[in-house]
């Protein structure tokens, strides 16, 4: 089995237990293929928790969650050094945190304080952790998932832009559909029917997914599209050269990591629809997703109602296609 039929395997178990919710399982193996972290956003009960699980369920992986609360330590995220007594001769020795796991969910990050969702970030961003001034590195194969609620945010804690800029996306989930909703029902009713029956399919193994971003790495970008990908960036940061609306509704464009995250993501996308090579196409449907959370946005626009999503699609819109 080649590594796409892997991948797109992948997909479909997921599809089977995750119900209307296509683009989110899309952006997660975006995601696991350009080797970055999402972060979701969406009502309670819309299947964040359970998107991951699956994916964990049918991938040779540790899966951690971290549940992120006010009085969550950065410890309790990276892990400390231990004392240990062992034949009266005492002794440090490090204990692992959470986060040396291959799938992380960090469930409502918004409801820890700045020093713990740092140390998850600065895991995320540097792919390590130190702890009494020794390096642990953390696992190839490592995806952080991290959900936030719109709602409830009395006693939150908001993710600063700096940090947010370090989730290659952000994806928003949305409630299903009527007919989506009843599949849903019967699905649930199944699985309490087969709570004891075990899924005996083999898992996909790591190395599926590190070939698979070998072959996403070599997939062709032109110097035109390239082009494109520096245009729409700046589109972001001097709006008034595109489009008056832009020049009113954002104060900060998008950084650097923008521009890399629509490579890596388009890219990812074009393998996965079996190209190999971007077209725009791959570039436009995944911009919102990888520039939403990298905006900040005027008064101006707060006023009037304007939303990321909209302002990345005038964007989108004023940027001539190559």
């Amino acid at each position: 089995m080649s590594a796409r039929d892997s991948i797109l395997e992948l997909k479909k178990r997921i599809g089977e237990s995750i119900i209307g919710q296509e683009t989110v399982i899309d952006r997660l193996l975006i995601a696991l293929l350009a080797d970055g972290h999402i972060l979701m956003e969406g009502l309670p009960g819309l299947a964040k928790t359970r998107t991951i699980k699956t994916l964990a369920k049918n991938l040779e992986s540790e899966f951690r969650r971290i549940q992120f609360t006010p009085d969550l330590l950065p410890a309790d995220v990276t892990g400390s050094e231990m004392y240990y007594d062992e034949g009266g001769k005492g002794s440090f020795k490090f204990q692992p945190g959470p986060i040396f796991g291959n799938l992380i969910l960090a469930d409502e990050i918004n409801r820890a304080p700045a020093k713990a969702q740092a140390a998850l970030l600065e895991a995320m961003e540097e792919r390590q952790v130190t702890v009494s001034g020794t390096t642990h590195l953390l696992p190839a194969l490592f995806l952080v998932l991290a959900t936030q609620n719109p709602i409830e945010q009395e006693g939150t804690y908001p993710l600063p832009e700096a940090q947010t800029d370090r989730f290659l996306m952000k994806v928003l989930l949305g409630y299903s559909t009527d007919p989506e909703e009843a599949q849903i029902l019967r699905l649930v009713r199944g699985e309490e029917g087969a709570a004891a029956k075990k899924d005996e399919r083999t898992k996909l193994p790591q190395q599926a997914i590190l070939d698979a971003r070998t072959e996403v790495h070599k997939v062709f970008v032109s110097e035109a599209l390239e082009k494109y990908l520096v245009a729409l960036i700046a589109a972001t940061r001097r709006p008034g050269d595109f489009s008056p609306d832009l020049k009113k509704w954002i104060q900060i464009g998008a950084s650097p990591r923008g521009t890399l995250a629509l490579d890596r993501c388009s890219r990812a996308s074009a393998w996965l629809q079996g190209r190999d090579h971007v077209t725009p196409g791959d570039v436009r449907a995944i911009a919102p997703d990888c520039l939403r959370h990298r905006l900040i946005l005027s008064y101006e626009a707060a006023a009037d109602g304007v939303t990321p999503d909209r302002v990345v699609a005038e964007v989108v819109k004023r940027v001539a296609l190559p």
